[in-house]
Formats: structure tokens, C-alpha cells, sequence
């Protein structure tokens, strides 16, 4: 029963962006689109943030957020699917272990990122060198989310599902990370630039 158990808790916390309805241009989602041509994974960036399209309106700004608040509510889904999974008994001890650190590191990804969209509300009232603070901030903050992502994975040395299932959603998680990071990136050096759209 507890194996069944697992697979139906794998199949319900299974998330990720929705498909882009197919054939649809706009001048907004071409700069979602021209705009996560930076990123390691474009298909995945487009995926997750055409559905914020109206709401970017071709701000480098508004996109890094979404791109960075998809990024935290996947990372938060990612920690509940972990904790869930520690509940589960009859892991090798090896595994739980894995879990339990996991579970740490998953939370210091949510606590990074949850501080990346605060501070990227707060650029909007900034200039100067108060931006550039605030910048950094959340080019570190996302960056050490992602590190930690990469953390869970790289914990589970044993073969077996659990390792499976995990890596899989961390693998996602961190692929989205990743491309937030890059629109941030993106977001930074257009700035100094002085050719972003606010």
C-alpha cells in the first residue's frame, strides 16, 4: 500500500508552467520571447512566463519579477512535495537523510527567493545607487536559491525512487531558477545600459 501511496503522491505534486497557447504573437509576448532568448532554457522561460505577457507590457522589471515569483512558487511547491515525501516510511536510512537535508536546503531556496521579489517591489521606488544595493541583493539571493537546489540534488548518492522523483523536480526547479536568474541579469546590465523599459 505505501508504494501505491508513493506514486499517487508523486502524481499530485507533479507542477509546472502551462503550455503557450500555440500560434499567438503580440507585441508583448515577442519580448517575453526575444527576452528569454538569454536564458539556459528558452522553451521553459516562454512556457512560464507568457501567461504574464499583458502584465510584463515589455518591462524589464515587471519580467525579472515574474520570472523570479514563478520561480519561488515552484521552489515552495518543490519543499511541500519533499516534506510530504519524508513522511513516508520504510526509506533506507540514507534516503531519509537526503529528505531531511533536502527539506533544509529547499527552505533557504524559499526563504532567498520570497526576499528577491520583496526587494524587486522595492526598485520600483528606487534610483542610483539605492537601486544598484537593491540589485545586488536579489542577483545574490537568487543565485544562492538556485545553488541550493542544487544542493537537494546532489545529496541523494543512493540509486532507487525516491532519488528519481526528487532529482527530476529539482532538476525543473533549478531550470526555471536558472532562467529567472538570467532575466535578472538581464534586467541588471540593461539598467546600467540605460535602455530598459521600467
Amino acid at each position: 500500500m505505501e508504494k501505491i501511496g508513493f506514486y499517487f503522491l508523486v502524481l499530485a505534486t507533479i507542477v509546472g508552467c502551462t503550455a503557450a497557447a500555440r500560434g499567438t504573437t503580440s507585441p508583448t509576448t515577442d519580448f517575453v520571447k526575444a527576452s528569454c532568448k538569454t536564458t539556459l532554457h528558452p522553451p521553459l522561460c516562454v512556457r512560464c512566463l507568457s501567461t504574464y505577457a499583458n502584465s510584463i507590457q515589455g518591462s524589464d522589471h515587471r519580467l525579472a519579477k515574474a520570472a523570479v515569483t514563478v520561480s519561488l512558487n515552484d521552489a515552495k511547491s518543490a519543499a511541500a512535495f519533499v516534506s510530504k515525501l519524508a513522511r513516508l516510511s520504510r526509506m533506507k536510512p540514507r534516503e531519509h537523510q537526503a529528505v531531511r537535508d533536502c527539506i533544509s536546503t529547499m527552505t533557504n531556496s524559499v526563504t532567498s527567493l520570497s526576499q528577491s521579489v520583496q526587494e524587486l517591489e522595492r526598485m520600483a521606488r528606487t534610483k542610483g545607487e539605492d537601486f544598484d544595493w537593491h540589485m545586488s541583493n536579489v542577483e545574490t539571493w537568487v543565485g544562492s536559491a538556485l545553488t541550493n537546489q542544487n544542493i537537494c540534488s546532489r545529496g541523494f548518492t543512493m540509486n532507487g525512487h525516491v532519488k528519481d522523483v526528487v532529482t527530476k523536480r529539482m532538476v525543473y526547479v533549478s531550470q526555471v531558477t536558472s532562467n529567472a536568474l538570467a532575466l535578472v541579469n538581464r534586467f541588471a546590465v540593461r539598467h546600467r545600459k540605460g535602455i530598459h523599459k521600467p
